[in-house]
């Protein structure tokens, strides 16, 4: 007898869940969906500035997940998703500004940011995966990239520098950006629009994704990762997949870069240097890069710390992440939050053991 064919919820249900992710199972979920209900409902009780910094801490999470996806599944360490990030948030800003009194430029400028991202990613993954760059100098690359788009935009003072009425600015960046519109709703800073909007991207971002790695596709990501030489021999076009994954990656950056200028209406070099650039790898490798979920909790947590030891002095930020990169490096190689909810798992048997044991 043949086994009934399960539906598609159920195929979902089982993918949701699969091997390739840490979180799973009932407990899991529930906890998801209470802390989904609670972050929906926070603007019913929150204050203009709590909703303000919690949608800054979140738009960074989808480039967070993105460096997961391509570091913790794909195995290529990425020092660039800054770039990616800065490219988008100046694309946009350049094309929205022009465009600010056309019905819709903003959302124009929202897709020529992120295909911006996404281009300069599928030209360089071309030349470094078709080309078989070995894997640890394909982060130094990315890096490089980094640092000479921050040094070339740093060189843009000036009236010279002008694209339509938008000034690049130079080292003071550029300002004035217009906040994404849709019709008459405006996602400002300390907006419940963007509170939402942000909000409802992490939320579908991370869903995706967890199905993605889940799926048949993801497990041919991952088995790149564990040995291409044999993936390639079972027919793969590696290259290929690794293109797709480094340039999906890059669109993500690229939309918390749109989100970034949507919410402050301002964007700098800096944010392409050397601290931007290496603080994706902190949240990814302190979570768990190896987990979305991990990864997801990592980035709201350490932008959280981050913001609010900067009231005393950015010094003390810049201490705590070196520590817990540190920390991770020597002691929790898969990531402190892996690390806590694996040592969970192999002690919560042997509790139940004992307490079902007779007295």
């Amino acid at each position: 007898m043949k086994e009934p064919i399960p539906n598609t919820g159920t195929r979902m249900w089982r993918i949701l869940n699969g091997p390739q992710e840490l979180g799973r199972g009932p407990a899991f979920w529930t906890c998801f969906a209470a802390a989904t209900v609670i972050a929906l409902a926070y603007p019913s009780f929150g204050s203009a500035f709590g909703l303000s910094n919690i949608a800054n801490f979140c738009l960074y999470v989808p480039m967070a997940l993105g460096l997961s996806l391509l570091w913790g599944y794909s195995g290529v360490l990425s020092f660039g998703q800054s770039a990616f990030f800065v490219i988008a948030g100046y694309v946009y800003g350049l094309v929205a500004g022009n465009l600010i009194d056309i019905p819709g430029g903003t959302l124009v400028g929202v897709g020529a940011g992120i295909s911006a991202s996404a281009l300069v990613a599928v030209i360089f993954g071309y030349f470094v995966f078709y080309g078989q760059v070995s894997g640890w100098i394909i982060p130094l690359l990315l890096l490089v990239l980094s640092l000479i788009l921050e040094t070339f935009l740093g060189q843009t003072a000036g009236y010279q520098w002008r694209v339509g009425s938008v000034l690049l600015g130079g080292y003071n960046g550029m300002t004035g950006i217009p906040s994404i519109q849709i019709g008459s709703i405006t996602f400002v800073s300390a907006s419940i629009a963007l509170y939402y909007l942000v909000m409802v991207l992490t939320l579908m971002i991370y869903l995706g994704l967890r199905i993605l790695v889940n799926s048949r596709y993801g497990h041919v990501v991952i088995a790149i990762r564990d040995d291409s030489e044999r993936t390639r021999s079972l027919g793969y076009n590696v290259a290929i997949i690794q293109i797709q994954v480094f340039v999906l990656a890059a669109a993500l950056a690229g939309l918390s870069g749109v989100l970034y200028v949507s919410w402050g209406n301002y964007i700098n070099p800096a944010s392409a240097g050397m601290l931007m650039a290496t603080l994706p790898v902190i949240w990814a490798a302190v979570g768990g890069r190896k987990s979305l979920v991990a990864v997801l909790v990592s980035t709201l947590i350490l932008r959280w710390l981050a913001d609010t030891l900067a009231v005393r002095g950015g010094e003390y930020a810049f201490l705590i992440m070196g520590v817990l990169l540190l920390l991770t490096m020597v002691f929790f190689p898969e990531g402190i939050i892996v690390s806590l909810a694996r040592g969970y798992r192999r002690w919560r048997p042997k509790a139940h053991d004992v307490i079902r044991a007779p007295q």
